[in-house]
């Protein structure tokens, strides 16, 4: 069987707030050969943008790939308190790996997040570099608003965010806040990323020359990749046999991944219900820029997302399950043929835990980069 057609070498910029599966999009961004990382913005989400930067930096560690550049972004929403999933990616936002290894590269000073976002793009031929935003969207938000002509430059975004719900797809939710049928994790109507800088998100997709540049990646869709027993194996071990029984050891980036990924199922479970195995969101928001292929949007679909920034909006478990809307990303199916946001409904999840796996022998390997 031949591999899936993909874009060559295609310029991207991260924006992280490094917890478990951001980890893995770093993984994915930083190792896969079809990927030229123009560097990282951290921002505030799954913790504080202090934790995120050193996880981000520990994580390059890790790959060997400290050669890339880290900026430290937005500590906060737009015009919001912010919030931080403690429960999920614990306090540190990585929690759960005794692997982690200690960064020696600091996190660069010389320009804003906003502006090396800005000078690495811009550096690019026009429609040929996109950003991957995996936390909330206030760093992005923030480039579009400072430098307007960024959009019609860039090739794309790819946003992990939103929840669309309605039959959307038919993936595995889990229970919030004793509710099953509901499309948000954080609230019942809203997805953790959106709902944790609501304007932000909005002006992303109100940019009418940007919306039909944007990907976006909902819970629905992320919902249908987790990391079961069997994908955790495989990362520790190999998906490939031979190359387990070849091997003396598990490597250290395997064993670190595999904790990763332990511990994230465990307040899946914990949290959600969810007790297959957690949704590795965030690597999805990089691979389906590069791998088109490997994600199905029925023929083409395009839509109009309309982001609520009205209604109680918080952290305490009574706003949480209220039946406040705030953060609820609407999703208007466009008439055939017009420009709109991509939202894929399906995707093939065998193949994509494989691209992720197959990043890993890469670390270490001299002339890999």
């Amino acid at each position: 069987m031949t591999g899936p057609s993909k874009e060559e070498n295609v310029p991207l910029w991260l924006d992280c707030d490094t917890g478990h599966d951001d980890a893995l999009a770093i993984l994915l961004s930083a190792q896969h050969p079809s990927i030229n990382l123009l560097g990282i913005s951290t921002i505030h989400g799954n913790a504080s943008v202090t934790n995120t930067t050193y996880n981000t930096r520990a994580i390059l560690k890790a790959i060997d790939r400290e050669d890339v550049p880290v900026y430290i972004g937005a500590s906060k929403p737009f015009c919001r308190i912010p919030a931080a999933a403690a429960d999920i990616h614990g306090e540190s936002g990585l929690d759960g790996t005794s692997c982690l290894p200690v960064p020696t590269v600091p996190a660069r000073t010389d320009l804003t997040a906003v502006d090396a976002m800005y000078q690495a793009v811009i550096a690019q031929p026009a429609g040929t570099a996109y950003v991957a935003a995996t936390g909330a969207c206030t760093n992005i938000a923030l480039l579009f608003a400072v430098h307007p002509e960024l959009a019609e430059h860039i090739a794309g975004v790819s946003i992990m965010g939103g929840a669309i719900g309605g039959g959307f797809s038919d993936a595995p939710m889990g229970i919030v806040h004793g509710k099953e049928d509901r499309p948000g994790n954080w609230t019942p109507f809203a997805e953790f990323n959106i709902y944790i800088d609501p304007e932000s998100a909005s002006s992303i997709f109100s940019n009418e020359t940007l919306a039909k540049k944007t990907t976006l990646i909902p819970l629905d869709l992320t919902h249908q990749f987790l990391a079961t027993e069997e994908v955790q194996q495989g990362v520790l071990h190999g998906f490939d046999a031979t190359r387990a029984a070849a091997a003396n050891q598990v490597s250290l980036p395997r064993r670190l991944f595999y904790e990763i990924l332990t511990f994230f199922a465990k307040t899946y479970a914990e949290v959600f219900g969810l007790t297959q195995g957690p949704p590795a969101h965030d690597p999805l928001a990089v691979a389906a820029i590069v791998f088109k292929d490997l994600f199905h949007d029925n023929h083409g679909e395009r839509y109009a997302i309309e982001v609520i920034t009205e209604g109680l909006h918080g952290s305490s478990i009574e706003i949480r399950s209220s039946e406040s809307q705030c953060g609820r990303t609407i999703a208007t199916l466009l008439p055939k043929g017009t420009a709109g946001v991509r939202i894929p409904r399906s995707l093939e999840k065998d193949q994509l835990w494989r691209l992720l796996e197959g990043c890993l022998p890469r670390v270490g390997a001299k002339g890999s980069n």
